[in-house]
C-alpha cells in the first residue's frame, strides 16, 4: 500500500541485545535509566553506539538474553551494559549472571550505582560470586556538579553511589569509577582522587567517545 503523504516509509533499525566490542560481549538489557545525563546519547536523540541500534521495542525476556551471549567463552568479558541502567533489571541480571557463571571467563556491570537508592536496601550482597567488575560513573567530583550534567531522578543520588563504592568492595573484587574528561567544571585530577581514596580504581574516558 502507497503512502498517502507519497513518501516511502524508513522501516526502525532492529534493536540489539547482545553485541560485541573490543572482544567483549555487551548485554544491551534495558533502556530506562535512574540518571538523565544531559551528556548521553540517547537524550540527543541517538541511540546507536558503533552500529548498533540500542533502542528496544520492549526489554528483553531472560531467555532471550542469555540467547544474545551466545557462547561466553568466546569473550574475555560479558558486560551488562546498553544505553540504560541494568541494574533496573536487577533481579534478572543476577539470573543471567548465574547462568552464565560457569562458563563465562568474568562478568562485569556497568552501572551508575545507584541500585540500592533504587532498591532501598543494600544490593551489593547480591553481587558476591555473579559479578567479578564492576566500572561504576563518578562523573564529577562534587554533588552540585553531578546533578548539574547527570540530572538524577531520585534525591541522594551522589551521596548514594559513593555509598554503594564503599559497600561493593566487600564483595566484588574489581572496582573502577569513572568520570568524562571535557565536561564543563569536572575535575579529573579530583574525580581520581576520589577513587584512590575510596581504593579503587579510576579510568578516565573522553567526551562523545561511546563504545
Amino acid at each position: 500500500m502507497s503512502n498517502p503523504q507519497g513518501s516511502a516509509q524508513v522501516a526502525e533499525p532492529t534493536p540489539t541485545i547482545g553485541y560485541t566490542l573490543h572482544g567483549n560481549r555487551y548485554l544491551n538489557v534495558t533502556n530506562r535509566c535512574t540518571l538523565r545525563c544531559a551528556f548521553c546519547p540517547k537524550f540527543n536523540s541517538e541511540w546507536t553506539v558503533q552500529s548498533y541500534a540500542l533502542r528496544l521495542r520492549r526489554e528483553p525476556t531472560l531467555e532471550e538474553i542469555i540467547l544474545a551471549v551466545g557462547n561466553p567463552e568466546e569473550y574475555r568479558e560479558v558486560v551488562f551494559c546498553g544505553l540504560g541502567e541494568p541494574s533496573l533489571r536487577l533481579y534478572t541480571m543476577l539470573k543471567v549472571a548465574t547462568h552464565l557463571r560457569p562458563r563465562a571467563r568474568r562478568i562485569r556491570l556497568n552501572t551508575d550505582g545507584l541500585a540500592s537508592l533504587v532498591y532501598g536496601r543494600d544490593v551489593t550482597p547480591d553481587l558476591e560470586g555473579l559479578i567479578d567488575a564492576l566500572s561504576i560513573s563518578l562523573n564529577a567530583q562534587n554533588e552540585e556538579i553531578y546533578n548539574r550534567h547527570c540530572r538524577p531522578a531520585l534525591p541522594g543520588a551522589y551521596g548514594a553511589m559513593l555509598d554503594f563504592v564503599q559497600r561493593a568492595r566487600d564483595f566484588v573484587p574489581d572496582i573502577t569509577l569513572t568520570a568524562i574528561d571535557g565536561l564543563p567544571d569536572v575535575d579529573i585530577a579530583a574525580c581520581e582522587k576520589i577513587a584512590k581514596d575510596l581504593k579503587v580504581n579510576f579510568r578516565r574516558r573522553v567526551l562523545d567517545v561511546v563504545g
